[in-house]
C-alpha cells in the first residue's frame, strides 16, 4: 500500500507535529506563524501512520513559499524518502493549481536539499542566514 496525503486538520499541530519538531530537537514554530487557511498544510501517511508535514505560504505575488516540512523520527521505513518528496510535490502542485510561477524554500537539511532537487527545484543561494522579527 503507498503514501495518501490529506489536509491537515484542527488537532495535528498539537498532538503531532509539535511532538515531531521537538523529537528532532527543533523548536516549533507558533502555531499562529503558520499559514491556517485553504489548502496550506498537508500531512502524508501510509496504512495509518502519519510521516511527515509541511506548508505552503500564498502570497498576493507569483511566488509561494513551502517551509517548515517536519517527519515522524520514529518513522524509519525505507520509503521515508519517498513520503518526503510526495510531500514536497503535493505542495508544489498546490502552488501551481493557485497560479504561481515560482515556489521559494529555504533549507539546511542535505537530506531535504536533497529531495527538492529530485522534485525539479533548484539551488539560489548558500550559506544564508534566517532571520526572524516577532513585532
Amino acid at each position: 500500500m503507498g503514501f495518501n496525503w490529506r489536509l491537515l486538520e484542527e488537532g495535528d499541530y498539537d498532538n503531532t507535529l509539535v511532538k515531531w519538531w521537538k523529537d528532532w530537537r527543533w523548536t516549533p514554530p507558533p502555531k499562529d506563524m503558520l499559514p491556517q487557511e485553504g489548502r496550506c498544510g498537508i500531512m502524508v501517511s501510509k496504512e495509518g501512520v502519519d510521516v511527515c508535514a509541511g506548508f505552503i505560504y500564498l502570497t498576493n505575488s507569483s511566488t509561494a513559499w513551502v517551509e517548515y516540512i517536519v517527519s515522524n523520527f520514529n518513522y524509519k521505513e525505507d520509503d521515508r524518502k519517498e513520503a518526503i518528496e510526495l510531500l514536497i510535490e503535493t505542495l508544489s502542485l498546490i502552488a501551481e493549481d493557485k497560479g504561481c510561477k515560482y515556489i521559494f524554500t529555504s533549507l539546511k537539511n542535505k537530506l531535504l536539499i536533497n529531495s527538492y532537487e529530485k522534485c525539479g527545484y533548484v539551488i539560489g543561494s548558500t550559506n544564508c542566514t534566517e532571520m526572524i522579527k516577532k513585532v
